[in-house]
């Protein structure tokens, strides 16, 4: 990392201002930390930097090092990032071994939580976010998971770090209801609640919904059903429709029920299918070396056949009788 006198000030003076989390393995608060002892925060909401974007990153820290210290948490094994997943990316694609980290111990869940939402809103617009990110951001807010107070001191600190103004913007205050929510982010109330519904399914439902591949209200009617019932979902790999959404959210359906109902006739005749029984010997005559799908065909051309012109007197005087 590139020695920068002026930033380091700046870094120092933040410091100084942070709560009393920090844990300071250096004079300055600041510590050298392996990249590789750094692990992605758990279910992370947010797609990391791709394309131009991670390229000029890249770019940027080859020739600049890594200005700003990435927020890590303090674990049993080593630490677990909470802001700073783009940074880190591409400090390790630039060739770098180690980045320049704040250190946070004893942190609640929802303390955590709060690091990971704010540092990425300081970063992007949330007109840029991804569907499923929205809906985490929404679900921060409107969970209300953290006394005011601390909020406001967790977004104080990350003002600070990122060099921005403390007045106004996102972090003012938190949203009591889905219109007061929606109108910061210039949603309607309706929407924020079917973002809030969205952000309870699983990840690969997310990814789908990101990429175009699901549409938002069929998401919402998944939301739902349970996690199993989800995973079947995925498992089928079929395009889900609103009226097959609306059919897996009813009462009592089941994980082995979805075949069913997302792939339609196919697996209702499925369903319906029924074996029957011939002795060996029959078998052993007419359908040795054949499997039971050439089998089954053989005898329904048979019975077809059969019931042609079918005559009860002819066959009731001769089994032989045959019909033209």
């Amino acid at each position: 990392m590139k020695a920068n006198a002026p930033i380091r000030k700046i870094f120092n003076d933040a410091v100084d201002m942070l709560t009393d989390t920090v844990v300071a393995d250096t004079a300055n608060g600041i510590s050298l930390l392996s990249i590789k002892d750094i692990k992605p925060f758990h279910n992370h909401p947010f797609h990391l930097y791709e394309d131009e974007r991670l390229e000029d990153m890249v770019a940027s820290v080859r020739e600049h090092g890594v200005l700003n210290p990435v927020i890590v948490l303090r674990t049993d094994d080593g630490y677990e990032m909470l802001s700073g997943h783009n940074r880190a990316n591409a400090a390790k694609l630039a060739g770098l071994t180690e980045i320049p980290a704040i250190i946070k111990s004893d942190l609640s869940e929802e303390e955590a939580y709060i690091y990971v939402i704010e540092t990425n809103l300081m970063q992007r617009s949330f007109s840029d976010l991804a569907i499923s990110e929205k809906a985490a951001v929404l679900a921060e807010r409107y969970n209300k998971i953290l006394y005011q107070r601390n909020r406001e001191d967790i977004i104080r600190e990350l003002s600070i770090l990122e060099g921005k103004e403390e007045n106004g913007g996102h972090g003012d205050h938190l949203m009591k209801n889905r219109d007061s929510l929606g109108n910061e982010y210039g949603l309607s109330g309706s929407s924020v609640a079917r973002l809030l519904r969205v952000n309870e399914v699983i990840p690969k439902i997310k990814e789908l919904l990101d990429k175009g591949d699901m549409a938002l209200l069929v998401a919402v009617q998944l939301s739902y059903t349970t996690e199993d019932v989800q995973k079947a979902i995925i498992a089928t790999g079929k395009k889900i429709t609103k009226e097959m959404a609306i059919r897996l959210r009813e009462d009592g359906v089941r994980a082995s029920d979805v075949e069913e109902i997302v792939c339609g006739k196919t697996a209702e005749r499925k369903k319906q299918e029924k074996s029957i029984k011939i002795s060996v010997g029959i078998y052993d005559k007419y359908f040795k070396g054949k499997d039971a799908k050439t089998a089954s065909e053989v005898i329904e051309k048979g019975v077809n056949h059969f019931s042609y012109g079918f005559s009860p007197k002819c066959f009731r005087l001769s089994p032989s009788c045959r019909h033209p």
